[in-house]
């Protein structure tokens, strides 16, 4: 039995805020290269000379994010995270507002959410290893 994988950031402090993970990410996402289609964010930690700080999805077991969601377009997925359902989406933005972590961005075109899928894309071009994928155990 495949176990369901999560990304995991393993060590933010060797981020250097080359945004290949978000670039990758919109890629895999949204087939297009843009830092605001992107599921993962890199920001800073005060100013160009401060530290980088990554954003994406943890993987909550229990996700607000779907539970906030009124229209069910937001389902749990296997092993934490979610799953969108873009059909249903009414665009409220309810989920990035539940968001604990400020995960879940809306995507300025279609002002639907932009959520992980954890796909382990941005793991791949992340060029000092701060993210990962890590598999989960998952009880039935």
């Amino acid at each position: 039995m495949k176990l369901p994988v999560r990304l995991h950031v393993v060590e933010m402090g060797r981020c250097i805020g080359c945004y290949n993970c978000m670039f990758a990410c919109s890629r895999t996402l949204h087939r297009v290269l843009s830092v605001g289609k992107s599921a993962i964010q890199v920001k800073t930690q005060g100013g160009i000379e401060g530290n980088f700080m990554v954003i994406t999805c943890r993987g909550c077991l229990d996700p607000q994010c779907a539970k906030a969601c009124k229209v069910g377009a937001l389902k749990p997925r296997k092993g934490g995270g979610v799953l969108l359902d873009k059909e249903k989406c009414t665009g409220c933005g309810e989920c990035s507002v539940a968001c604990l972590i400020g995960a879940i961005n809306m995507d300025p075109e279609t002002k639907k959410p932009i959520v992980c899928i954890h796909c382990g894309a941005c793991t791949r071009f992340c060029p000092h290893n701060v993210l990962t994928l890590e598999k989960v155990e998952v009880l039935v």
